[in-house]
């Protein structure tokens, strides 16, 4: 197996998509997480640009999706958010929804981690992009992996 295999077992998994499907609950925002082994030669934040739009995450209607990359044999990752999130978002908020999903990761939790970083994000969509009745699910609530 390899180690993209080893990150989360299934049960991990299925609980991480339960956290984005409570955490899109209250909000047209949309989530998605991406696993996969390295970044390769490039920079860590330009492959979760290409992985965002790769997934389609900037054709949401409101430019409401955020993505959180795992690279996981180079130990990192990024949380990316699109324009219309980042420009309400206070300007301190990646950077503490990051030390949420780090203080986790750094005991091996990585399943927690990502939840925490999930229902942050979660919370914050709620505020600036509350769900209606004419809101639909843009993107599939499942984990990516490449």
């Amino acid at each position: 197996m390899s180690k993209i295999e080893d990150f989360l077992t299934k049960q991990e998994e299925e609980e991480i998509v339960d956290a984005i499907r409570k955490a899109e609950k209250a909000t047209s925002g949309e989530i998605r997480v991406h696993i996969e082994k390295t970044h390769g030669a490039k920079d860590i934040f330009e492959r979760s640009m290409e992985v965002f739009h790769l997934l389609k995450m900037d054709n949401t209607k409101e430019e409401n999706g955020v993505l959180i990359y795992v690279a996981v044999e180079d130990r990192d990752f990024v949380i990316y958010g699109d324009s219309g999130i980042n420009q309400v978002v206070p300007t301190d908020f990646w950077e503490s929804t990051k030390d949420a999903i780090v203080a986790q990761f750094k005991s091996g939790n990585f399943k927690q981690g990502l939840i925490d970083g999930i229902l942050k994000a979660g919370i914050e969509l709620q505020k600036h992009f509350p769900w209606n009745e004419n809101d639909i699910n843009e993107l599939p609530n499942t984990i990516s992996k490449g």
